[in-house]
């Protein structure tokens, strides 16, 4: 079951939305790109899972994603603002002891939060490979083309499926450009510095953010896991929660 859906002002004061199932150990979860907490983590059962070992589980919605606010002034939007609205969240529960993970997007605020100095017990990249971090700009941009030209795309191309996944879930373009612009690059020094015990995980025929077991080779405290699925489909079966329950739960 999970909680009521409550809201908490970020480090600027921008609204933004979360809820959580479970009691124990305080894990917070991100989602993806064009999706939401509900998408991600509680519609297919993958909070309850992780729940059901023993974990409190904070689902948010990122800035300009679900529930949350979506602000269309580019100014609050400014570098790392999911990674500084994951700080807020923390700042917000007063947690000292937790989990950090995050799919897709999600993922890659993950590390940023590592890279920036958070300190989680433990960490998830699901989702995401090496040059999805150290290379974003051509990602970042064909994104920003879905949003800009939804019609462009040839009906079953992979530009065709994220609109409909982006119609599907009401996102409203304009904010969620402003996200894709405030990400920041993650160097190849910069992950290998990173002391977070971290679990990559990833679908066998998602390649969409580069090589995951890459990632989790630079990582110098990381442990690869493959489950079934592609970008799309990996957060849909019960593989996603059960590799991360029993990483977290260890």
């Amino acid at each position: 079951m999970t909680s009521q859906r409550r809201q908490f002002a970020s480090f600027d004061g921008v609204q933004l939305s979360w809820q959580e199932t479970g009691t124990g150990h305080p894990v917070i979860l991100l989602h993806g790109l064009f999706s939401s907490g509900d998408t991600n983590w509680i519609n297919y059962g993958a909070a309850a899972q992780i729940a059901a070992a023993g974990c409190r589980v904070i689902v948010p919605d990122l800035r300009a994603h679900g529930e949350s606010a979506k602000p269309h002034d580019a100014a609050a939007y400014p570098s790392d603002v999911l990674a500084k609205d994951v700080a807020a969240l923390v700042d917000h529960f007063g947690l000292t002891d937790y989990d950090l993970g995050g799919y897709s997007l999600g993922g890659r605020t993950t590390v940023r939060c590592l890279a920036l100095g958070m300190k989680p017990r433990r960490a998830v990249v699901a989702g995401m490979g090496l040059t999805g971090l150290t290379e974003i700009g051509k990602r970042a941009d064909w994104f920003l083309q879905v949003i800009a030209s939804p019609d462009s795309f040839e009906r079953g191309s992979n530009g065709w499926m994220a609109v409909q996944f982006m119609r599907a879930n009401h996102v409203d373009g304009s904010a969620v450009a402003h996200v894709l612009r405030s990400q920041a690059v993650t160097s190849a020094a910069q992950i290998a510095a990173i002391a977070t015990p971290t679990l990559v995980l990833c679908g066998a025929d998602d390649h969409d953010n580069g090589s995951a077991p890459d990632l989790a080779a630079t990582l110098p405290h990381a442990r690869y896991a493959e489950i079934p699925g592609n970008h799309m489909s990996a957060v849909v079966g019960p593989a996603m929660g059960a590799a991360i329950a029993g990483f977290l739960s260890a």
